[in-house]
């Protein structure tokens, strides 16, 4: 079937309009099962227990090469919910709020309501606090379910007894599966009569503290926890590119340990296992309340109407280059798991390899509902409500290797280095990452200055996965270096082509 033929079909069918389950998770790499042979840092011995995605996974697209724009919380959801990316929003931060910082643009959630969905949010959708305007409270249509809790920096993990956990003294995590259990019994049977619904919800683990009742423990003995590969710095990595944990090293009994974060030091051993170990357990925590989330859909009969997504908002590095947390580049914090349920299109489960990115999310979801097609954004576009900086991943979920698809993701971290502004602006393409960091022009520029450089890193994932070599200073390596930077310089818009390979940005 030819695409275009496709996106017709594709569109009539889904005429009924469905409903959207927007689901999240914080600070979830995907080291998962429906990732097994492509994720690149080499898998936890027993696998990580998520039997729920993996029931998700098996009736959705699975996008194994998905990538956020900044590893960080706020950033990156402000990024994903917009669809525009930081150099747009000018949110690099946990607390600047977009509307005030770039314009009054219109979120995933709003455009739903805005053509005729109820609304409704709870959890961790964006960052919560000023970062937010306080969850952002146009984007719903009634009162925001905010469930903040600050955290308690005492200890980095915690295994809570089971015997200790009951409806009057439960954790996060488990109230808010059972809000959201209650609100798809609320709003059922006027789902069913035609009212739709945009439920987000948003899970807060396995963000530190990595909390969770202790009998996910046994899913992970200790014995079967490995120190990770690599906890060197890459050979010739440039100062800039290192991030010295502060987030992790703020928890009491980190910080008794004296770690100075830097380059080319670690925890001890049985630290990292056991930070390691408790990662783990509070993935499958999550996984278990989401699951409940997932199963009240099937209960009150709307799963074969809803479309369901997934995403983590980043990457985290668990010990890899003695690295903690995200707020790197590296390919283990910007990578992230990404996969959408689309009643009769992904039935059976499939998955794709093709690069793709969070701002791609807004988009999709729009046309697999079967609403008016996002335009892509100009140059300025402050004064536009509603457009994208992605593509819509649709013609993936008909033809998972198209050939006409970017070629490249893009990222980016800000720094301040020897007193200056910097940004590291990074591509992903099917074999390199390739970073250049640049002096930043801030408010009211948002320009690099590419002339400018404090650190280049070239890895070869191919040939080094796990990114412990940079080739940027290899002289064998210029001629490739100078192409990445070509591409990386031209930018996203030189990615955006239609299914038959036409550019479609002007």
């Amino acid at each position: 079937m030819e695409l275009g033929i496709y996106v017709v079909c594709f569109i009539s069918c889904v005429s009924a309009r469905m409903n959207v389950l927007f689901l999240c998770a914080d600070d979830l790499r995907p080291e998962l099962p429906m990732y097994n042979g492509f994720y690149r840092p080499s898998q936890v011995h027993p696998p990580i227990h998520v039997p729920n995605l993996e029931g998700l996974a098996s009736k959705s697209m699975v996008f194994k090469r998905a990538y956020t724009q900044q590893a960080l919380c706020s950033p990156s959801r402000t990024s994903l919910l917009t669809g525009r990316r930081p150099d747009t929003t000018h949110v690099y931060d946990l607390r600047t709020y977009f509307r005030d910082s770039a314009g009054n643009f219109t979120t995933i959630p709003q455009f739903f309501k805005n053509h005729g969905y109820h609304s409704i949010g709870a959890g961790k959708i964006f960052h919560p606090g000023v970062g937010s305007g306080g969850n952002d409270p146009v984007s719903w249509s009634e009162t925001y379910y905010d469930d903040y809790q600050p955290y308690d920096y005492r200890t980095s993990w915690e295994a809570v007894p089971d015997n200790l956990l009951d409806s009057h003294n439960a954790l996060q995590d488990t109230m808010l599966a059972d809000h959201a259990v209650q609100v798809i019994k609320d709003i059922a049977q006027k789902a069913k009569n035609g009212e739709n619904f945009f439920l987000a919800v948003g899970f807060h683990r396995p963000h530190l503290p990595f909390q969770f009742p202790a009998r996910f423990l046994d899913y992970y003995p200790e014995d079967s926890i490995d120190l990770p590969p690599n906890p060197q710095a890459p050979d010739g990595m440039p100062e800039i590119a290192w991030y010295s944990y502060n987030e992790l090293r703020s928890y009491a009994d980190i910080a008794r340990l004296n770690a100075s974060g830097n380059p080319n030091t670690t925890l001890p051993d049985q630290v990292v296992k056991q930070l390691r170990r408790a990662y783990y357990s509070a993935v499958s925590f999550m996984d278990f309340e989401l699951g409940r989330v997932l199963d009240e859909l099937e209960n009150q009969g709307l799963a074969d109407n809803t479309i369901v997504s997934f995403f983590g908002d980043h990457g985290w590095q668990l010990g890899e280059h003695g690295e903690w947390g995200k707020q790197t580049n590296f390919d283990i914090a910007t990578h992230s798991p990404l996969m959408i349920r689309v009643p009769g299109m992904t039935d059976h489960g499939m998955s794709t390899t093709k690069l793709t990115e969070f701002v791609d999310l807004f988009p999709t979801l729009v046309e697999a509902a079967g609403l008016p097609t996002l335009p892509t954004c100009q140059v300025d576009s402050s004064s536009t409500h509603a457009c994208t900086e992605g593509r819509s991943l649709v013609p993936l979920l008909q033809h998972p290797n198209l050939p006409s698809w970017k070629t490249a993701a893009f990222s980016q971290y800000p720094r301040v280095y020897n007193n200056t502004s910097a940004m590291g602006y990074a591509i992903t393409t099917w074999r390199y990452r390739y970073t250049e960091w640049v002096t930043f022009l801030s408010m009211p520029h948002y320009m690099p200055q590419w002339d400018q450089l404090h650190g280049v890193e070239l890895y070869d994932h191919l040939a080094d996965p796990e990114e412990n070599h940079n080739l940027a200073l290899n002289a064998a390596q210029q001629g490739l270096r100078s192409r990445l930077s070509g591409q990386l310089h031209a930018g996203w818009r030189a990615e955006m082509t239609d299914g038959h390979g036409r550019p479609i940005v002007g």
